[in-house]
């Protein structure tokens, strides 16, 4: 008699499609595989190995889900177990290229993301513009190979370019104006609480820009063969990402006098990177083998928060939602977490 089999835990409790979750569990008889299944709601996902009381499963999309919850339950034959509640994200829009964190602008409710393109190409479309309802429209053209995008206290979009070495302010009328030039491989941007914006040189240079457009050197870091990442923490320290050959990789912290020193260390890739209001940090990265977004508390403990593929970027909206941008697509996944907004800084 086959007995019906029961979850005991799923983790990390949230993914996007594509990603791994394990699913502890007890009496999955695997002896058929053919009749074996993990489902999310009603659709199957690709079991990827089993075991009686193990299930590594790769999770499929499923559309129109209510605050990303969907009910994960395993079937044998006609048996079927307990269900557990997990969130999964849904897919906004895909054919993008972006290689840093989305931006999210809290006036309008609008995602924007790059299409970067390879390098010196030169795209119909430089930025794309998510609306709430997930439509995706072309926004501005004439960047080569954007790469970063931030908003300024103001509501004023700033877009790098690795291609020129130039930061662009744009417009309300969308015109791309150099607000500061000649900074290397230009890749991420981030602003602090006074109004200061901070450019990632991929080839070792974080540089400080004043409000006139005046750049500094403020930090030097070891080279990034992709990009560097940006975002401030609430102990106004800037950190940052940024690949390199290695696999055990570090996240810098640096302090408001260009101090450097590492805050976590053993790290896959670490890319784009994002705080709550709670001071926990979420990068997307790879720890222990599984890839993903690692959550990092302010005391250092790392876990696996969100499982996901060739994930490069990740923003907080207003809403307690976190968007991640792919290699090619950006997803939305209901999470309830307050993440750090410039615009609501003091």
């Amino acid at each position: 008699m086959t007995l019906k089999p029961t979850i005991n835990k799923v983790l990390p409790a949230s993914t996007l499609p594509g990603g791994e979750v394990i699913i502890s569990c007890e009496n999955f008889d695997a002896s058929n595989f053919r009749i074996c299944k993990a489902l999310f709601e009603t659709t199957p996902g690709r079991i990827i190995s089993a075991s009686n009381k193990r299930v590594i499963v790769a999770a499929p999309e499923v559309k129109n889900l209510v605050d990303s919850k969907v009910g994960l339950s395993l079937q044998v034959g006609d048996i079927v177990s307990n269900t557990i509640d997990i969130n999964l994200g849904e897919k906004l829009a895909d054919n993008l290229h972006p290689v840093t964190n989305p931006a999210f602008d809290p006036e309008t409710g609008n995602i924007y993301v790059t299409l970067s393109g390879s390098r010196g190409q030169k795209v119909p479309v430089s930025v794309w513009k998510i609306s709430p309802s997930g439509e995706t429209t072309p926004f501005l053209s004439n960047i080569i190979n954007p790469t970063g995008i931030a908003f300024d206290k103001d509501g004023t979009m700033y877009v790098s370019s690795r291609h020129d070495s130039n930061v662009y302010r744009i417009s309300p009328f969308k015109e791309a104006e150099p607000f500061v030039k000649n900074l290397g491989i230009a890749t991420g941007i981030a602003f602090d609480k006074l109004g200061k914006l901070y450019v990632g040189d991929r080839q070792g240079t974080i540089f400080q820009v004043n409000n006139s457009g005046q750049s500094y050197p403020f930090a030097k870091l070891e080279p990034s063969v992709s990009a560097y990442h940006l975002a401030f923490g609430l102990d106004d320290h800037l950190y940052v990402t940024g690949p390199t050959a290695s696999s055990f990789e570090s996240i810098m912290r640096i302090s408001p006098s260009g101090e450097v020193s590492s805050f976590y260390t053993g790290l896959g890739r670490p890319q784009g990177l994002a705080f709550d209001t709670g001071g926990n940090l979420y990068v997307v990265a790879s720890l222990h083998g599984h890839r993903g977004v690692v959550k990092i508390t302010p005391d250092k403990k790392a876990e696996t928060f969100i499982s996901g593929n060739a994930l490069v970027g990740l923003v907080f909206d207003d809403s307690g939602n976190l968007i991640i941008a792919s290699t090619h697509e950006i997803y939305h996944i209901s999470l309830g977490i307050k993440g750090i907004l410039v615009s609501n800084w003091s």
